[in-house]
């Protein structure tokens, strides 16, 4: 355990081993890295209350802040703050390309990442708990897929909950994969016609690279293949509040004359392998359809149902952008991605995950919770999300548009700042 400063803070960083799985706790273990942030001028009270973020993804590492920023500065006006690293992401026990060829073939990789899920990471949570805390219970902050970890955690320990905060991740209680995604691409759709409306010359430029990439063998400077597809992966960016406009001067920077007339610039190239690359997070790819499962294989849903969507044609006019989709050619294009093809068709035919949330637990719930539900979300489904409040008792909703998915990370606390306010009841 160390520590160290920042301006307004301190910062100690733990380590907790965990078993691989909590079924067999004398089998192998794993590390779990977690940092600790308290407001510098509180750092010696022992009467904070603890709050565990859980950060979105799946996949994702924590944060890793510089001082008092963001919606953390407000959280430490309360509180003593635990960034989790989750399973196999940031400084914990890795799950990459390297470590997992390490583990075996790819049946035993299969085995081992279907550890990686939800319910894992709760019982990680819950032994972390127990040796910072002892039994007092902590609050939770789940952004995106920590709010889906964090409605298991009320289904299956919410003996150690003293209150949760749910951003942009209220999951489908009995959602299937098929389900989120055929929910979720005539939501993209939308996304798409709004920034064409924005930004109407877009269309032309989007044309005229997937044109381009049609005819020719373009790159990454990584060695990726940038096919018309995965261009249309770019539509990932469109579900943050600043997405669109990034998108469209990216797009803006595209080509510049060649010696054999005009060619896509290392620029371009650059930002676009920053948008779609998985080496720093391929538990991202690996695990995205995975956590909607229970009870059965996902099948590469969004490939699947894509098909009943052909305006997201790669030769449809105008090309449609896809959005929070992995597909089965990603583990073909991406070299990070390449050696782990066979897991991740391991993992997709899976049927035997286990249920992820208990209806019945929740309907009966007594910890306090509040949600901050998107309404134009693109990411998680409002319908589903407004269902699942419903089957919690006692969660309180604040329905907004007035942020993207990204509303916690961009709003300076305001948005933690109101759900603080409706669990108390000053809101």
């Amino acid at each position: 355990m160390s520590s160290f400063r920042h301006p307004g803070t301190v910062l100690t960083d733990h380590r907790f081993a965990v078993p691989l799985d909590h079924a067999d706790p004398g089998g192998p273990q794993i590390e779990v890295f977690a940092r600790e942030v308290v407001a510098a001028d509180k750092a010696e009270r022992t009467d904070l209350p603890w709050l565990l973020f859980l950060q979105g993804g799946p996949g994702n590492r924590s944060p890793r802040p510089i001082g008092r920023e963001g919606w953390l500065d407000r959280a430490l006006d309360d509180y003593r703050v635990l960034l989790l690293d989750q399973r196999g992401t940031g400084r914990s026990t890795p799950a990459h390309r390297r470590s997992l060829a390490r583990i075996g073939d790819a049946a035993a990789q299969a085995r081992y990442l279907r550890c990686f899920r939800a319910d894992s990471i709760v019982l990680d949570a819950e032994l972390i708990r127990r040796e910072l805390a002892g039994n007092a219970p902590w609050s939770v902050l789940g952004q995106s897929f920590g709010g889906f970890c964090a409605t298991t955690y009320l289904s299956f320990a919410p003996e150690g909950l003293r209150e949760v905060f749910i951003t942009g991740g209220l999951p489908g209680l009995d959602a299937t994969a098929d389900d989120v995604y055929r929910a979720a691409y005539p939501r993209v759709a939308a996304k798409n016609r709004e920034h064409h409306a924005r930004y109407p010359g877009d269309a032309a430029i989007a044309a005229r690279i997937a044109g381009h990439l049609h005819d020719r063998d373009e790159r990454l400077p990584g060695g990726a293949r940038l096919t018309v597809e995965a261009f249309q992966s770019l539509g990932l960016m469109l579900g943050t509040g600043s997405g669109g406009h990034q998108l469209h001067y990216l797009l803006e920077d595209a080509f510049e004359d060649g010696a054999e007339g005009p060619e896509l610039t290392d620029a371009f190239l650059a930002q676009v392998e920053r948008h779609l690359g998985f080496t720093a997070a391929p538990l991202y790819a690996l695990l995205h359809e995975p956590i909607y499962a229970q009870g059965r294989a996902t099948r590469w849903a969004a490939e699947r149902v894509r098909a009943e969507f052909p305006e997201f044609e790669p030769g449809e006019r105008p090309l449609l952008f896809t959005g929070e989709m992995i597909y089965p050619w990603m583990f073909e294009n991406d070299p990070s991605l390449r050696p782990l093809g066979e897991t991740a068709d391991l993992l997709a035919e899976h049927d035997a995950w286990p249920v992820l949330y208990d209806a019945a637990r929740l309907r009966g719930n007594d910890v306090p919770v509040a949600a901050a539900v998107y309404h134009d979300d693109m990411y998680v489904d409002f319908g589903m999300s407004m269902e699942t409040a419903a089957a919690i008792r006692g969660l309180r909703t604040w329905v907004t548009n007035e942020y993207e998915h990204d509303g916690l990370r961009v709003s300076d606390g305001r948005v933690l700042d109101r759900l603080i306010g409706l669990v108390r009841g000053t809101a």
